[in-house]
């Protein structure tokens, strides 16, 4: 933790702010790609390690043209809709992690990523001699994993129906990546290794471990005791947006914002939704269900 602290007040001036939208753009343009010829991609655009090593290093970059939602046809237009929708999705998730982070730690994750892609592409072409084209589709799920790990109870609706923690999905993922990486040859397992290492590496060097001794654990369990003990008929937590408390479901989390003026409390739904209190009564939180 204190190593990228030290990185940070050194490199951070020179974190690209709001990467996520860089990082849409070029699946957008991926689109544009595969709408005029998918063979362009895996000829010019794709990491290959052959490809690399023979001084085509804008792959580096470009392999990252790639749609999130593969067409079935060039005139795919429900495919082009889903590209746009899972776009949007993964701006979110993208923008809820710089937010949280910082923009200095979200580039840092982003780089180590495509860092890792870079690495399986070169390692598998001079271990196994095979050339293989690499897409971001493990860069995605590496993404997709670290807002996982990150906000685990926030909700996603597929299809816009069927509601589904993240932490879920992510499990449901991984354990798909899980066995591709078990039943997979040598090739795949270098690929997938060495593509999902960001994930890792980010998460065990920037994690405080001194929260797992055992004097820490004795002590939060004897604040959780304490925090028990209330008056009867009142609650300890209400969102200032939706109003919801403790009590309207036991898995209900809330967060102060620091970002408000005053101590305005909010639930895991409405955390990085709501609009900030700068002191203008215009700007307070108001209740959803208010006109």
């Amino acid at each position: 933790m204190n190593f990228f602290n030290r990185l940070e007040r050194k490199f951070g001036r020179y974190a690209i702010r709001d990467l996520s939208r860089y990082i849409v753009g070029m699946y957008m343009l991926g689109l544009v790609v595969q709408m005029v010829d998918p063979s362009i991609y895996y000829r010019y655009l794709c990491l290959n390690g052959a490809a690399l090593m023979g001084g085509q290093i804008w792959r580096v970059i470009t392999f990252m043209m790639y749609p999130l939602f593969s067409l079935s046809s060039r005139l795919d237009f429900i495919g082009v809709l889903f590209n746009m929708l899972i776009g949007l999705t993964y701006y979110r998730f993208g923008s809820s992690l710089e937010n949280v982070w910082g923009a200095f730690r979200f580039n840092v994750y982003f780089l180590l990523g495509v860092i890792g892609h870079v690495a399986g592409a070169v390692v598998v072409t001079l271990v196994t001699g095979m050339s293989v084209s690499i897409t971001p589709v493990f860069l995605n799920f590496s993404l997709f994993m670290a807002f996982a790990l990150t906000f685990p109870d926030i909700q996603l609706y597929i299809w816009g129906l069927l509601p589904v923690k993240v932490k879920y999905l992510a499990i449901a993922e991984g354990a798909i990546y899980l066995y591709l990486f078990i039943s997979g040859g040598l090739a795949s397992r270098l690929e997938i290794g060495l593509s999902l290492f960001n994930v890792v590496v980010f998460f065990l060097a920037t994690r405080r471990f001194q929260r797992f001794s055992p004097k820490e654990i004795k002590r939060r369990q004897e604040f959780k005791a304490k925090v028990k003990i209330k008056p009867a008929g009142q609650v300890r937590h209400r969102c200032a947006v939706c109003g919801r408390t403790e009590e309207d479901g036991p898995q209900m989390e809330f967060r102060f914002c620091s970002k408000c003026v005053g101590s305005y409390e909010y639930c895991q739904d409405h955390l990085y939704t709501h609009q900030h209190v700068t002191g203008n009564p215009l700007d307070f939180p108001h209740k959803e269900n208010e006109n």
